[in-house]
């Protein structure tokens, strides 16, 4: 496995690797980046902000609430060298949530547009995490190289402007440059696109419902629409690579690490979203119409899944590779609670919205 995943491919350093996750992890995060640009639109769900308060109140929690619960257990079993694992625990897999909530709740059900809301700021707030906290150990940061950023993005600006609207050039130009940038700066290439696809051309039919869409009736339908149609399956397809190229752990390097990851995960999540959300009735804001207390708590149960981006923080937050490895462990782990958010939803008796109401 090891031979298979790290040996160079081209030259010393393009192994698969580095491959999968500094070139096919640009596009997953782009479309993380595209749902965020989505959601902030006209007629997206953070638009206006007022009508996502409590949602938004949730992320937070669903982000402090497994920070905090880290720390704790660290101080109890864990040790000062696994601290840097604190932001693995912050992660929520989009796509995974989004697909555990349609079996639980029904794909109409206000749970899964409230989850997916908070997964999609949740893993916003990762990518700025992974940006500022785990930079390579070994290459110090190079601030100066972060004008290349800047100059992609003043090109997409510019592409914008002038009417560019196919997204091939905003990849190939600006993207490229901008991940130079980033790979130059010693910050994580993976983040490139997210500062290229705000630019793309929103004019037209902006899709806001994260599921798989057809597009047949491609008129009218907007650049950042076309893009997030083509590569959502490429993404998809890819987070198999994704797995094989991360995931090879041994069951042996399992110690206090991972379960502190894994606790830190289920039941920060849980615990943090449900009682921000209770903060945020309190406070006279409301839940989304025809959702209740019952829902929150199976969506916080449902958060907890890490897995894809607790993985990819856990692969930068460690060098050592035993506690790399311990660490990812944890994450992995998180899977059960794909099983666990069925039966807490059958527990809490949870109404399943039928797909035709």
């Amino acid at each position: 496995y090891d031979a298979f995943v790290y040996t160079p491919i081209i030259g010393d350093k393009i192994t698969f690797h580095w491959f999968v996750n500094d070139i096919f992890m640009v596009f997953f995060f782009a479309i993380a980046g595209v749902e965020i640009v989505n959601s902030l639109s006209p007629g997206g769900a953070l638009n206006p902000v007022k009508k996502a308060i409590t949602p938004l109140m949730a992320t937070f929690g669903g982000v402090l609430g497994p920070i905090g619960l880290f720390f704790v257990l660290n101080l109890i079993i864990g040790e000062p060298v696994f601290v840097r694992g604190w932001g693995i625990c912050t992660a929520t897999d989009i796509a995974l949530a989004w697909l555990v909530a349609r079996i639980v709740f029904g794909k109409n059900h206000p749970a899964v547009k409230f989850l997916l809301l908070l997964a999609v700021v949740d893993d916003g707030i990762g990518l700025a995490i992974i940006a500022i906290f785990y930079p390579d150990p070994y290459y110090p940061v190079q601030p100066i190289f972060l004008l290349l950023v800047a100059f992609a993005m003043g090109i997409a600006f510019i592409m914008n402007k002038k009417g560019v609207h196919k997204y091939a050039p905003y990849i190939i130009l600006p993207g490229v440059i901008s991940w130079i940038g980033m790979y130059m700066s010693h910050l994580h290439p993976a983040l490139s696109l997210i500062f290229i696809v705000p630019f793309l051309p929103k004019t037209g039919k902006i899709v806001h419902d994260y599921s798989a869409h057809s597009l047949s009736d491609a008129v009218g339908v907007s650049t950042l629409a076309k893009f997030e149609h083509h590569f959502s399956p490429i993404v998809d397809f890819g987070l198999f690579m994704f797995g094989l190229a991360n995931a090879g752990v041994s069951f042996a390097g399992v110690n206090n690490l991972t379960w502190i990851i894994f606790i830190s995960l289920v039941v920060g999540k849980t615990v943090g979203i449900s009682l921000f959300t209770y903060v945020a009735t309190l406070l006279t804001f409301k839940l989304p119409d025809g959702m209740t207390a019952r829902d929150v708590i199976t969506a916080g149960v449902i958060a907890g899944m890490g897995l894809t981006v607790a993985l990819f923080v856990a692969d930068v937050a460690f060098t050592d590779l035993a506690l790399k490895g311990s660490a990812k462990m944890g994450a992995l782990f998180t899977a059960v609670v794909a099983i666990a958010g069925i039966i807490v939803g059958k527990l809490l008796k949870v109404e399943k919205v039928k797909d035709d109401e």
